[in-house]
């Protein structure tokens, strides 16, 4: 027989292992791609792989830097493995947001412990933001992963080797070669931090650039001027300046996207306010990371909800800190917890919502509630509550963790051909018999999905 301990181990991982299939595997393709970056990404990518360019983005023949290769590599490697035109794009980025998950977990356990690790994990791998973001095929998560795994392996420590350094720089080019010059910046709290590790710091930003360069003086070599007009001027700065390309947002613009990437977990935001947290250097150097880069987009006059993505990793650590530090057996953290199992009341809420909102935008949704949901809710929160009361956290979050799988396993299999058939362009495609010459009036929203589909761009019907 195993012994006990071991066997509870083995269940664990059993059971941890089963959650990220559910939650990032699962149905991966029972819908098409969605929206017009998605398709846009992946046909940029099958066309690296039928080129064997993978120095130039193309777009149906014509160059396209709106964002550097990373993305377009990791598309283009999965078409050559064979995988068809709705994984291809996806399954690497799944993949990726598991590997960091994994990396995420064993690194807050050794500068952290145990409950802080699982808490952290669970908190990340469940929030809303992070996993709508590991489920498309757009640069946001790739580049988010490789920059959180470098600030992680940066965490502060006497004992910073120079393999470390050196990983955390292979980590930062290689996000770099994901968004270009916005990894690189919201690095900049690193430079406070090992100010008095030099040789540490330079390694750091030297393997970097080691890695990042090649692409940029490959690219800029044999596109000139308009590589740079495009990619840096357009891309990179007026986004930042002017908010061009139809995303200009105000200021307070990512206090309700933060509030929202975090769901259901928001309320446990309130343990960030005790005190006795920011005693420990390290979690300094997290809040650093987050409250820099959380200016920084706000300041920013373009803005997109993906991009404070690489914002949630220290935040999620954060919170699995302040839970594991927090009093056992509090009445007040039973209530957080209890509410953020209470918020899973909104998802069948937001999944009705999503195909429509996908369509025609958020502020044209109309919202239903679902009473029904009601009763099994309020069940997981007061079991959640009693778990926490009898000291037993790790399953009081568990059990929240366990309820959101369950609800998106409900989605991905019921509700995921719907949206397949109002959302994505896949559906219009087959239902045509894989024979559109043109586009309809009434189909602009799918344009790119409908080019990707037909494999060649196409023209409005006349």
């Amino acid at each position: 027989m195993l012994p006990q301990k071991f066997a509870g181990r083995l269940g664990l991982l059993i059971l941890l292992c089963s959650g990220l299939w559910i939650l990032y595997f699962f149905g991966l393709n029972r819908t098409g791609l969605l929206g017009p970056d998605e398709p846009r990404y992946a046909a940029i990518g099958q066309a690296m792989a039928q080129s064997g360019d993978w120095v130039t983005p193309r777009l149906w023949g014509k160059p396209w830097f709106e964002k550097p290769a990373l993305l377009y590599w990791m598309t283009a490697a999965a078409f050559q493995t064979g995988l068809d035109v709705d994984l291809a794009p996806r399954l690497p980025v799944a993949i990726t947001s598991v590997a960091f998950l994994v990396g995420f977990f064993f690194i807050v356990r050794k500068q952290f412990g145990d409950r802080a690790s699982v808490c952290a994990l669970t908190i990340l791998a469940t929030c809303a933001g992070w996993l709508v973001y590991s489920h498309v095929a757009v640069p946001d998560l790739p580049m988010s992963a490789a920059f959180s795994t470098a600030m992680l392996l940066l965490l502060p420590s006497p004992a910073l080797t120079l393999r470390r350094a050196a990983a955390a720089g292979l980590c930062l080019g290689i996000a770099i070669l994901g968004k270009g010059l916005v990894p690189l910046i919201l690095s900049f709290p690193v430079v406070w931090f090992l100010r008095k590790q030099f040789r540490a710091l330079l390694l750091v930003f030297s393997v970097a650039f080691a890695v990042a360069l090649p692409w940029y003086l490959l690219a800029a070599l044999r596109n000139g001027a308009g590589f740079f007009n495009v990619f840096f001027g357009q891309q990179q700065f007026a986004r930042f300046l002017s908010g061009e390309f139809l995303h200009a947002q105000p200021f307070w613009f990512y206090i309700p996207v933060l509030l929202g990437g975090l769901f259901p977990w928001t309320p446990l935001v309130a343990l960030l306010l005790a005190r006795r947290l920011y005693s420990d250097e390290r979690v300094v150097f997290l809040v650093t990371w987050f409250a820099f880069g959380f200016l920084f987009f706000s300041a920013s006059r373009g803005k997109l909800p993906g991009y404070l993505l690489p914002l949630i990793p220290p935040l999620a650590a954060l919170i699995g800190i302040a839970l594991d530090r927090a009093r056992d057996r509090s009445v007040a953290n039973a209530c957080l917890i209890a509410a953020s199992a209470s918020l899973l009341w909104l998802l069948p809420t937001a999944e009705d919502a999503l195909p429509n909102a996908l369509v025609s935008g958020l502020r044209r949704t109309q919202l239903h509630f679902f009473p029904v949901w009601l009763l099994p809710v309020v069940a997981v929160a007061g079991l959640c509550a009693v778990l926490e009361l009898r000291g037993r956290r790790t399953a009081a979050v568990s059990a929240v963790a366990l309820s959101i799988a369950l609800l998106i396993a409900r989605f991905v299999w019921r509700d995921f051909p719907l949206l397949d058939r109002t959302a994505s362009a896949r559906s219009v495609w087959i239902d045509s018999s894989r024979n559109l010459t043109c586009i309809a009036a009434g189909q602009s929203f799918l344009r790119f999905g409908l080019a990707y589909y037909a494999g060649r761009e196409l023209e409005d019907c006349h």
